[in-house]
């Protein structure tokens, strides 16, 4: 039989017995459906970790002196976290010597950050994200205004009491008003507003939105930080093999200024994107594990219902098999018509999972903050991993059926 007649009537086999192909083909849907779900998600985590999560939350070319990490998979041991607790802190006075061994184009700053209850006269009071900086933090963070201005370097150094704030603390503490020249109080203490920030959206639904950012010498600083020390020094350098060699570099100086002798480790941590993403990896490999864990029984389950459905089919079409046999049809016809059947219902059951999944997905990305991304690759990959399932199901009941003794097929009713 031809290839594409054997097509053919796997599709009126369809057609005709609704209900059974539905039961058929459910185990190979499920399966490629989550199949197709779980690669979605995964790769638009991956994506969205790359393009936005670093883009956004550390910058480009960018790395950050810190106690220790800020992202990523934290602590492996109590221990370890109690450790890291009794690291020394960064103070402003270590950006002059961080500063000192930076090459020519290399912007920095500092920051400290914290969330902290806002209010104005206009609405009731809200937490926000507040950031003492200086140094070239805006541009680091490639901030840009949508309406006034930045603080300028005199008000930067004089602590002037005046503040920038994002699209969502602007619509909340000033619905229906022009922010400019208005007064924002953070924790109790006034500044300001002298410029908005253009919208910058969300990462994980955590709104970038939501701050508020004034100079590292205002009142702000000592809210954020009582201690009076810095959540950390920024660094961007013009290109990546600059950064590196910049990092070895600052840590040069800082084990230095700390004293550390040869053989002890860091007390300090150099948080770039890549040590953020290593986390991602570990999780985008923990997700495919066992995301496909479930697909992949879902897919031997359909296997073994294609097999048992296609064995009922031999025992319905035994006198359709000794007709042809009788005819001249040869056993490696009568093979390749019911391997084809099979691998054609369980491609048709493959290519509804991916629509399903594919809406499953989307359904997912509208409803959590977990992005999803569908690789056309992957819908291509599911729909032939359904026929190759399919193939291998109807392996057994195709050579039972290229078998069959013509003469005693004939006589079957």
């Amino acid at each position: 039989m031809p290839f594409r007649e054997a097509i053919w009537l796997a599709l009126a086999q369809i057609r005709v017995q609704k209900l059974k192909s539905f039961f058929t083909l459910l185990g190979v849907t499920i399966g490629v459906m989550f199949l197709i779900a779980v690669i979605s998600i995964v790769q638009g985590m991956s994506s969205y970790m790359e393009n936005d999560f670093a883009a956004k939350m550390l910058g480009v070319n960018t790395f950050t002196l810190r106690r220790f990490p800020w992202f990523g998979d934290g602590a492996g041991t109590e221990e370890e976290w109690r450790q890291w607790q009794r690291r020394p802190r960064f103070y402003h006075s270590d950006l002059p010597l961080v500063a000192s061994v930076l090459p020519a184009g290399a912007r920095y700053a500092v920051e400290s950050q914290e969330f902290l209850q806002a209010s104005s006269q206009y609405a009731r009071p809200k937490q926000v994200e507040a950031h003492a900086v200086d140094g070239d933090y805006f541009t680091i963070k490639k901030y840009d205004v949508a309406r006034g201005r930045l603080f300028t370097q005199q008000e930067a150094t004089l602590g002037a009491p005046v503040v920038v704030i994002g699209d969502e603390v602007a619509k909340y503490f000033f619905r229906d008003l022009d922010p400019l020249g208005r007064e924002l109080r953070v924790r109790g203490i006034p500044y300001s507003v002298i410029g908005i920030l253009e919208k910058q959206g969300s990462v994980f639904g955590l709104s970038l939105d939501r701050v508020a950012i004034a100079p590292f010498n205002s009142p702000l600083h000592r809210s954020t930080n009582p201690r009076g020390d810095v959540d950390g020094i920024m660094v961007q350098l013009p290109t990546a093999l600059a950064m590196t060699d910049a990092m070895e570099s600052v840590r040069e100086v800082m084990r230095g200024r700390r004293k550390l002798r040869p053989g002890e480790p860091d007390n300090f941590f150099m948080e770039t994107s890549a040590s953020a993403l290593a986390f991602m990896d570990k999780l985008k490999s923990i997700m495919t594990m066992a995301g496909t864990a479930f697909p992949a029984i879902g897919l031997v389950v359909g296997g073994l219902v294609i097999m048992n459905i296609m064995l009922v089919a031999v025992a319905e079409r035994t006198r359709e098999i000794g007709i042809r046999k009788a005819l001249g049809a040869r056993r490696r016809d009568i093979l390749s018509q019911f391997v084809v059947e099979a691998a054609t219902l369980s491609a048709v059951g493959a290519a509804l999972g991916v629509m399903i999944g594919i809406g499953l997905s989307k359904l997912i990305a509208a409803v959590s903050p977990l992005p999803a991304a569908v690789a056309p690759w992957s819908i291509f990959a599911a729909i032939a991993m359904g026929a190759g399932v399919g193939v291998i199901a109807g392996v057994y009941p195709a050579t039972r059926a290229s078998r069959l003794d013509p003469i005693t097929a004939l006589r079957s009713e």
